[in-house]
């Protein structure tokens, strides 16, 4: 086995050098920028000039190593602003602190706290640890230091130490200490695999080198040689915790840059791993000293870079150790690092599509690298084990292929450079057999992707094989994804690959758009073999289909006319081109190609229409055409939604798109899609729907049954109960119920109609912090209102859950704006700094053809408390009755449709007054406006509409 004993860790280079960067800084010696002799002359005559005054002396040292501190971050933080790296910026704070520290330990040794015949107990070494042990350091980094003492604690080592403490707290650092001996190091070491890892990266400071070098080499033969595979065993388990803990999904859209999956501490787990078993003293060195190929080598010092710029740019925007790369600071971000517009894409967008191939580089080493050496140096069998036979990789029918100790490998790296589908079959091959893949196979797969071409692509297997690998087995999400972090998936279907690691800067997306669309294509399994949350009609449909091919291909290529322009448009284009390239049938290609265009319009018909119109229903009907069209578009949409993040998909949302796709379904069905035809489908309906209720609970309230057609078709049999049970004829009626998926709260208000009541409605739940994210309004024919709104709280869950006395204060002051005794005053926004990152064009737009009897007004703009009671202020002031309200929020945004009549009970029409309207509204929009950096890319984007999802 290698050696791996190690000479003593040694300071970095005063001289350091970097990569070619975009302003090409040059070279830096720590003597440029601290002076270490004119320093320790300043100390010396602090002390000498306050021989009588202690207190004077400290202070005035003090202020000289604070000063010299200061200098040399400023100088450090200059650098990185004209291009120098990250690494660059870390390993010069580095020299800077190991400067000040030497000149106080100096200072302190020699005028404060002096031994002049030193004894063995008064014997010590500073040195540094953990990421300043590795000789880099964030502007906002604690300092980790060891007091390495002989053997036994001293008085004067003691006053040392308490005074340069002192001094370093002073001087406004974050000081993480020990004091410990040789023997104290490697025991704790043993015991704590943090405490070793710290260890690992120890460097000499300053005071006795003899006794740290001491250290080092007990540290090196007790704790290290000879125990590589329990620290690889539990370096990875710490990692797979950490990633458990994050989430364990490297492309949330707002990273955490250290602890992350793909981030910093993936890269020191590779770097800790390679020096424990191969020995070295800088980054570079230990990284060439292990088992790495020169391009692997350079992957991971690139990414070192990268991400040591973004974190210390991150500090230094803060002033703190943040790690979180949140929308706030990404536009500033990059900006610093030099990433402009281009074309329609923001530079923070670009930015963040860098940051995330960044982190599949590191992810792929990780799983690769990793895995190889826990791979090749496990513990040796122990006990009546070591004399059994090691099984011998075992052949597949597949020629090439064994099962290596339990996971799918290749006999050789030519496997895969002679046939390069043969990296495709790696993946089925591995699902057909449920084993996870050898990590050898995966670095013979990575270091022969450029074999995948056009040529490949187009060959009959590869074809076979790709769609294969999308429709077989019941779990294909897993194997996308493995592919996808692989770089094969992109290679195969470049389309695709034009979205790998792409962004989209809003506060709704939660993933990047291929981690979205591989999540996608997982739900539709799931809810086609009956996992996870239960989604019933999907549940009826799925039996029906004819052509689930063509449902799995739109889901994988529904994103990718993203960043092109009109999404929808341009996915049409490039699905049409990825199903030709895969030999479908033309008819299976249109079809594919018209979800793909047509991906958002279920959802968007459904949250921002109302769906019981018939002109509304008439209209979708006759874009889908069809029932199979129909059933896909369903499915493809309710998953596009519960891929988009965490609790965006919920119960009411899903009952609106069951609504529309009954009503659509009814009039496909019936054979008239005219506005007429699916009028009498509407009616028929509700008149079953009115039947079915009073044969399950008997008895209905009287002002139900004066409701439209529209409030019958809105709702299923169980909130129609629920709401006969809390209505009554004559009184005010305000009662609520928490939906089954615990996202929001239903409330029902009920009372006498009267000009502004719903405006009363909304501004007294925004008072009380209510968050409107779905309002139904419905009138009687004896002008009695039903209004539901479903309501979260600014954490996006349900309003007041578990807290009892706030839902009674909301229903009691309800109960007072249908008096007439609405609560007064302004409503408290909490726009924050996340907010604020963002830029977001207000729009209203007035149309009189999308309804036979209403006008609809669509508003668009930033989302805020108490906008929707200021919209519909607007609305009542000018003598407008609202039929209905569709009400939804989309991260950082808000689109609200009101379907509304005059006076007259007429639509609008032209002329002034619907100017007038069209101003006020956009003037209640612009209020308290946040100021979000303009660029010319937002500016473009300024009059389009911004997707749904």
């Amino acid at each position: 086995m290698t050696d791996t004993s190690t000479p003593a860790p040694k300071a970095p280079s005063l001289v350091e050098t970097r990569s070619p960067s975009r302003r090409r800084p040059g070279r830096w010696r720590i003597s440029n920028i601290i002076d270490g002799r004119a320093l320790r002359v300043k100390l010396t005559a602090a002390a000498q000039n306050n021989l009588g005054d202690p207190q004077t002396a400290r202070k005035i040292a003090i202020d000289h190593l604070h000063a010299a501190l200061f200098r040399g971050r400023m100088i450090a933080q200059e650098r990185l602003q004209q291009g120098a790296d990250g690494l660059d910026t870390a390993r010069l704070l580095c020299a800077v602190q190991d400067e000040v520290i030497h000149a106080l330990y100096d200072y302190t040794t020699t005028h404060v706290i002096r031994a002049r015949n030193p004894t063995e107990a008064e014997r010590i070494a500073l040195v540094a640890t953990g990421g300043y042990g590795r000789g880099v350091m964030a502007p906002s980094s604690d300092t980790d230091l060891l007091f390495l003492r002989a053997y036994k604690v001293s008085p004067h080592t003691e006053s040392v130490i308490e005074y340069m403490l002192y001094a370093m707290w002073d001087m406004g650092l974050k000081v993480g200490h020990a004091f410990r001996t040789p023997n104290d190091c490697v025991k704790l070491a043993a015991e704590d695999v943090t405490i070793k890892t710290s260890m690992l990266d120890a460097r000499f400071i300053c005071g006795d080198e003899a006794l740290a070098n001491d250290m080092f080499e007990l540290f090196q033969r007790d704790a290290v040689k000879g125990k590589d595979a329990q620290f690889i065993a539990d370096k990875l388990a710490e990692r797979d915790a950490r990633h458990n803990r994050h989430g364990d999904a490297r492309y949330v859209v707002e990273p955490n840059l250290k602890e992350g999956k793909g981030g910093l501490r993936d890269l020191q787990t590779l770097y800790w791993i390679t020096k424990h078993m191969y020995g070295g003293t800088t980054l570079e060195d230990v990284m060439r000293n292990g088992p790495f190929t020169p391009h692997e080598y350079a992957v991971f010092i690139r990414a070192a870079k990268f991400l040591w710029t973004v974190r210390c740019h991150l500090h230094f925007v803060t002033g703190r150790p943040e790690e979180r790369l949140g929308f706030d600071l990404q536009p500033e971000i990059a900006s610093r690092m030099g990433y402009r517009d281009r074309g329609e894409q923001q530079g923070v967008e670009r930015f963040m599509k860098r940051y995330f191939l960044i982190a599949k580089d590191v992810g792929g080493l990780t799983r690769i690298l990793a895995a190889k050496l826990e791979a090749d140096h496990k513990k040796k069998p122990e006990g009546l084990r070591r004399f059994l036979p090691v099984r011998a990789p075992q052949a597949l029918p597949e020629m090439g292929f064994t099962l290596d100790n339990g996971r799918i490998n290749v006999i050789g790296e030519d496997v895969m450079a002679d046939d390069p589908l043969n990296m495709l079959r790696l993946f089925t091959i591995a699902r057909r057999e449920g084993k996870d893949i050898h990590p050898d196979a995966l670095t013979a797969l990575t270091r022969n992707l450029r074999g995948i071409n056009e040529p490949v692509r187009e060959l009959p297997e590869a074809r076979r094989l790709v769609l294969e690998a999308i429709m077989g087995g019941d779990r294909p999400g897993q194997v996308l994804r493995w592919m996808n972090e692989s770089g094969l998936l992109g290679r195969l279907i470049p389309e695709f690959g034009g979205i790998v690691a792409q962004t989209q800067f809003n506060m709704y997306h939660h993933y990047t758009v291929d981690e979205h669309t591989i999540r996608a294509v997982a739900h539709i399994s799931d809810m086609e073999h009956g996992r996870g949350d239960r989604v019933a009609l999907v549940s009826e449909l799925f039996p029906l289909l004819e052509n689930r091919r063509a449902l799995y291909l739109a889901m994988l290529l529904h994103d990718t006319g993203k960043g092109k322009g009109d999404q929808q448009i341009e996915g049409t284009k490039t699905s049409a081109r990825a199903c030709e390239r895969l030999g479908l049938p033309q008819a299976e290609t249109e079809l594919v190609a018209w979800l793909v265009g047509h991906h958002l319009e279920m959802s968007e018909t459904a949250q921002k229409r109302d769906i019981s119109d018939p002109r509304t229903v008439a209209k979708f009907a006759d874009l889908v055409g069809s029932l199979e069209r129909l059933r896909l578009l369903y499915i493809l949409t309710v998953a596009d939604i519960k891929a988009v993040g965490p609790a965006v998909w919920n119960a009411w949302k899903g009952q609106l798109l069951s609504d529309l796709y009954n009503n659509t379904a009814a009039a496909l069905r019936g054979g008239r899609t005219d506005e007429a035809g699916v009028l009498a489908e509407l009616e028929a309906r509700a008149e079953r729907r009115r039947e079915a209720l009073v044969d399950q609970i008997g008895s209905v309230p009287a002002i139900m049954l004066e409701m439209e057609t529209a409030y019958w078709t809105g709702f299923d049999l169980e909130d129609l109960a629920w709401q006969a049970q809390v209505l009554t004829d004559s009184e005010d009626t305000v009662a609520h119920r928490y939906l089954t998926d615990g996202g929001a709260v239903a409330v029902i208000v009920s009372g006498a109609d009267r000009t502004g009541l719903f405006a009363d409605l909304a501004g007294t739940l925004a008072r009380l912090g209510a968050n409107v994210v779905s309002a139904q309004v419905f009138t009687s024919q004896s002008g009695r209102i039903v209004d539901i709104f479903m309501l979260q709280d600014h954490a996006k869950g349900a309003f007041a859950s578990g807290d009892a006395p706030r839902m009674e204060r909301l229903e009691q002051a309800m109960r007072d704006a249908l008096a007439g005794k609405a609560i007064k005053g302004d409503v408290k926004t909490r726009a924050g700094r996340r907010e604020a990152a963002f830029l977001v064009q207000p729009s209203v737009q007035i149309r009189d053809d999308l309804s036979a009897d209403y006008t609809v007004i669509d508003v668009g703009g930033r989302d805020r408390p108490g906008l929707l009671h200021e919209v519909a202020d607007v609305l009542a002031d000018m003598k407008l009755s609202i039929h209905s309200a569709h009400v939804g929020s989309y991260g950082e945004r808000v689109f609200d449709a009101f379907y509304v009549q005059n006076a007259r009970g007429q639509k609008l029409g032209k002329g002034a007054r619907r100017d007038t309207l069209k101003e006020r509204l956009v003037t209640v929009l612009r209020r308290e406006e946040l100021e979000a950096p303009q660029t010319p890319a937002r500016k473009l984007k300024r009059s389009r509409a911004v997707d749904s999802f």
